[in-house]
């Protein structure tokens, strides 16, 4: 990715239509840091609630293995998107489904 992007992890959503990046924080949870939509451009997230425990230890390890269950990976983001959602704007996430 490019530097003006840096993540621990990058999602890609609607082939391209919409970025989901997350990085590890200081306590090593999985933290929602930006997501853009087309047409919409780029939500940088600041204080964005860290997953879930279980969520995390799923998602690092599909991240790590290259397998990616992307029923449970989907499930995973949308409900981290969920409970930051109102850092996010609420008709780019209802436009691409993601609400």
């Amino acid at each position: 990715m490019p530097p003006t992007r840096p993540a621990d992890y990058y999602l890609c959503y609607l082939d391209g239509c919409v970025f989901i990046d997350f990085n590890k924080n200081q306590t090593q949870q999985i933290q929602l840091i930006r997501i853009s939509f087309d047409g919409y451009g780029c939500c940088n997230l600041e204080n964005a609630i860290p997953m879930e425990p279980d969520d995390a230890k799923a998602f690092k390890a599909m991240m790590k293995t290259q397998i990616l269950d992307q029923s449970l990976l989907m499930t995973i983001v949308k409900k981290t998107i969920a409970a930051n959602k109102v850092l996010i704007w609420k008709d780019a996430l209802t436009r691409y489904g993601l609400s």
